[in-house]
């Protein structure tokens, strides 16, 4: 039985049923080839307001229900997305330009947000606390209520559902804005498969849209929660305005990540690291490997090596098991990709591999002699871009990367374990890995970023999402009545 199919979200948002669109629809593009897919529904202010309305009375009988009905309601949509996950990477594919791999990858984590989920809604959820009183003082995680999140579209099927399964598991109910080039395999999938595992209707809403829908959700007085993921810029904005509205938000951001190279790695084995940390899903990954920080004594033969697995790589239609890369999501995105690396050649910077584009396939790029100054350095790139920097010490290393204002995470290659923490100690980033790449995501464990990269670990792991999506009461309770002199 298919879980989705075109003519279920034609035009259509999700309000627990599929409903028309109040602001309008768009197409559902495939990448690769330009086809069009279908036509989604394009939520506006109206829409958000009524959904925000529908899901503030929906959540009350939610959260009034028993915990082992909501982690059974997580662990059916945990196995609804097992058992299509074959039709759920074809969305991936087709719409969001994931290679084979990279669909994968993003149904088996999923799935696996989903019973972490399951566990959440069993867990302790309070203290008991001293008072110097005759009665019972505790205190209690209670539901937020509302929770609006923002996933973008790179990864669209994790970075929705991390925040959607937790929070629908404490007992929220919870709207998603998925990104409108990803509403498919990054909203109407989950609304599928949630509605499938039985979660009320009104409890969990799927509205895609722009900036206009995002600001709604932001400023509604239902919303008590944001959980925002995207560009750096965009979250000031989401930032800014839930200050303004007194709200709880959760940012996840940008980043720059950094790997280091020591000079007593084994060279190949490191270039090995280095071209998954740049190339997987076309470096449209937040934590994306976009400064390789090598040792001089090794550079050389590093950049040829990681020159050498750019150009065997396979760019290609995301749907061809022979791909190893796909297309990057449109051509405003391709072309800010080519600014950077054009711009830094000009900088200097020496082209070593990639650096060409046909269509939205963008060739694996490899950039030495690359400074603290030059353009794919300095900012974001959000491609498959690997620029190289080269250092002599240990403190120049530490100069270098702690230079960039991102902090998501870091990865060090040495055969001393320990010269990694040395190194881990001197540079503020939310996640380290030693010995591995920058790129990594597991439901059970803690994610997020320091400095421009966001408000720290607001995902994942057990206290993280009982922090995130909860409230904190405090109560007391005695037999009688108290005595006061009033």
């Amino acid at each position: 039985m298919t879980l989705i199919a075109s003519e279920d979200f034609t035009s259509a948002v999700f309000t627990g049923a599929w409903t028309p669109a109040k602001g309008g629809d768009a197409p559902v593009v495939s990448p690769s080839s330009g086809e069009v897919l279908g036509r989604t529904g394009i939520a506006d202010a109206d829409d958000v307001r009524d959904a925000a309305a529908r899901a503030a009375r929906a959540q009350r009988g939610w959260a009034a229900a028993s915990f082992e009905e909501r982690a059974a309601v997580l662990r059916r949509a945990g196995d609804l997305l097992e058992a299509n996950a074959g039709e759920i990477m074809g969305w991936l594919r087709r719409e969001g330009g994931a290679a084979a791999g990279m669909a994968g990858f993003q149904v088996h984590v999923a799935a696996g947000e989903c019973f972490e989920a399951a566990a959440l809604a069993s867990q302790p959820h309070g203290e008991i606390l001293r008072t110097g009183k005759p009665r019972l003082s505790f205190s209690r995680q209670v539901p937020a209520g509302v929770v609006g999140v923002i996933a973008p579209f790179n990864v669209p099927l994790i970075l929705g559902i991390r925040s959607v399964a937790p929070a629908l598991a404490v007992g929220n109910a919870v709207i998603l804005k998925p990104d409108p080039r990803t509403a498919v395999c990054g909203g109407a999938v989950m609304a599928e498969v949630f509605r499938r595992a039985g979660v009320p209707e009104g409890v969990f809403q799927v509205l895609p849209g722009g900036a206009a829908a995002g600001e709604a959700l932001v400023a509604d007085p239902h919303v008590r929660v944001i959980s925002f993921t995207g560009s750096t810029a965009a979250g000031r904005r989401v930032g800014e305005a839930a200050g303004r509205h007194l709200k709880r938000v959760h940012l996840e951001l940008g980043g720059n990540s950094p790997l280091v190279v020591l000079d007593d790695v084994d060279v190949d084995a490191a270039a090995s690291v280095g071209a998954w940390g740049s190339f997987l899903h076309q470096g449209q990954i937040c934590m994306t490997t976009g400064r390789h920080l090598v040792h001089e004594s090794v550079a050389d033969a590093y950049v040829d090596r990681l020159s050498a697995r750019a150009d065997a790589l396979t760019v290609g239609d995301a749907e061809s098991d022979g791909s190893a890369l796909g297309p990057v999501i449109d051509a405003g995105q391709r072309d800010k990709i080519h600014a950077l690396v054009t711009g830094s050649v000009d900088h200097g910077a020496e082209l070593r591999a990639g650096g060409t584009y046909e269509g939205l396939f963008y060739r694996p790029t490899v950039l030495d002699r690359v400074d603290a100054a030059t353009p794919a350095y300095a900012e974001e790139v959000f491609g498959p871009v690997a620029p190289v920097v080269r250092f002599s010490s240990v403190d120049e290393l530490v100069e270098l990367a702690n230079s960039s204002e991102y902090g998501l995470s870091l990865g060090v290659l040495t055969s001393n374990p320990m010269r990694g923490m040395e190194i881990a100690d001197r540079v503020p980033s939310g996640i380290v890995h030693i010995n591995d790449q920058t790129v990594d995501d597991e439901a059970v464990a803690p994610f997020g970023g320091v400095g421009d990269s966001g408000t720290g670990s607001r995902f994942g792991g057990t206290r993280a999402n009982l922090e995130a999506f909860t409230a904190t009461q405090w109560v007391t309770m005695q037999a009688d009545p108290a005595r006061y002199p009033f």
